[in-house]
C-alpha cells in the first residue's frame, strides 16, 4: 500500500460516502488514509471494511493523518473555504467538491491564497467536464466545424428536492453545474444573468420558485437558457443542446434499457445525479489521482470555482429583483491565465 496515493476525504454524507467507496473500490492508485465528519457513526459506516483508514470528527485532525498525501473535500459548501486553506497551508492537493465555497468573497479568498503558493494545489469538482457526452460536445465545438456558437439550451431536472431546499439554491446548488459547463463549453466568461418564474409546479414544496428559467449573457454575445426543475417528480434529466451558425448538436438523450413487456415498451430513467454521472465521477477522480502521483494539478481550478460563485450570486440577486443583474468578476490572477 506505500505506493498508493493517501487520501483523506472530508465529509462522509452522500457524496462524501460515494467517494470513498470510489477511491476503495473503482479507482487505481490510490486509498481512503483517513475520513472526517463530525457524525462519528456515519464516517465508521462509510469506512467499514477498509483497511488503514482512521476516523476524525476535525478535518484538520484528518489532514495531518498518518499517510495522507491529499484530500477530497465533499463536505457541505461553508466548510470548504476552511478546509481549502489549511490543506494549502499543508501544501496538499485537494479535489473539492462543488461549490468551491459559496460566497464568492470567500471564493476569491482561496483564489488569492492560491495564487500567493504560485502554484496550484486545487482541482474543483465539476464533474460534467469528465462526462464522455460532454467532452464529445466540446471536442465539437472546439474543432469549429459548427461555426461560432450562438446559444446553449440546457434543462436540469430532479425528482425531488432536500427538504431544506430553498428558491435560492436552485441557482447556487443545481444550475451552478451549468453555469461552468457553459464558461468551459464555449470559452467565455457569462457576463448577466435574467431569471423569470413560471406558476410553481403543483409538485413543488409550498414557497418554493419551481421550475425557472435561466438566461445567461456571455463576453462575446451568446445566450445560454437553463430549464431547472428540481421536483419534476419522474426523473433526474441533464440536457444541453448547443446551436451554432452551421448546425446544432444536443447531448443528454442517451438511451438506456427498454423494457417491452404486455404490449408496452418502457424506458427507464435515471433517478440520481449519481446514477446519469457515475462514469464522469469515476473518470474525475481518477483523472486526479493520476495527475496528483505526477505532481500536477489539472482540470477546473479555484478561478473556475470562483466564477461559477460570482455567476450563481448575480443568479439569485436576479431572482429577487426580476431585472437582468451584471456579473461583477474580479481581475484574474496571473496563475490562472491560461483560462479554461
Amino acid at each position: 500500500m506505500a505506493d498508493l496515493l493517501g487520501v483523506a476525504v472530508l465529509g462522509a454524507g452522500h457524496m462524501g460516502a460515494d467517494h470513498i467507496r470510489r477511491l476503495d473500490q473503482a479507482v487505481s492508485g490510490a486509498r481512503v488514509a483517513a475520513v472526517a465528519d463530525p457524525d462519528a457513526d456515519r464516517a465508521k459506516e462509510a469506512v467499514a471494511g477498509i483497511d488503514g483508514a482512521v476516523v476524525h470528527a476535525d478535518p484538520v485532525a484528518a489532514l495531518d493523518a498518518p499517510g495522507v498525501e491529499a484530500v477530497l473535500i465533499a463536505s457541505p459548501g461553508p466548510a470548504h473555504e476552511e478546509a481549502l486553506l489549511a490543506a494549502f497551508a499543508r501544501g496538499l492537493p485537494v479535489l473539492c467538491e462543488k461549490p468551491m465555497v459559496p460566497d464568492s468573497t470567500g471564493a476569491l479568498r482561496v483564489v488569492e491564497a492560491e495564487a500567493r503558493l504560485g502554484r496550484r494545489l486545487a482541482q474543483i469538482g465539476f464533474m460534467r467536464r469528465y462526462d464522455a457526452e460532454y467532452l464529445r460536445l466540446k471536442s465539437l465545438l472546439d474543432s469549429g466545424g459548427l461555426g461560432r456558437p450562438l446559444m446553449l439550451h440546457c434543462i436540469h431536472r430532479n425528482v425531488s428536492s432536500p427538504a431544506h431546499f430553498t428558491s435560492a439554491m436552485l441557482i447556487n446548488s443545481s444550475v451552478s453545474h451549468e453555469i461552468d459547463a457553459a464558461r468551459w463549453l464555449l470559452g467565455q466568461e457569462l457576463t448577466a444573468v435574467t431569471v423569470l418564474r413560471p406558476a410553481p409546479s403543483a409538485g413543488a414544496p409550498q414557497g418554493l420558485a419551481d421550475p425557472q428559467f435561466v438566461l445567461f449573457e456571455t463576453e462575446r454575445g451568446a445566450l445560454v437558457d437553463v430549464e431547472v426543475f428540481v421536483n419534476c417528480g419522474f426523473g433526474y434529466q441533464v440536457r444541453c443542446e448547443a446551436v451554432c451558425e452551421a448546425g446544432s448538436a444536443r447531448i443528454g438523450d442517451g438511451r438506456t434499457m427498454v423494457v417491452t413487456s404486455r404490449g408496452t415498451a418502457a424506458e427507464e430513467v435515471a433517478q440520481d445525479y449519481l446514477v446519469r454521472f457515475a462514469d464522469a465521477y469515476d473518470r474525475e477522480v481518477q483523472a486526479w489521482v493520476d495527475a496528483t502521483r505526477r505532481g500536477e494539478v489539472t482540470g477546473p481550478d479555484a478561478w473556475d470555482g470562483y466564477a461559477a460563485s460570482a455567476v450563481a450570486e448575480a443568479g439569485v440577486r436576479a431572482l429577487g429583483t426580476g431585472g437582468r443583474t451584471a456579473v461583477d468578476l474580479a481581475p484574474r490572477p496571473d496563475l490562472y491565465a491560461a483560462g479554461r
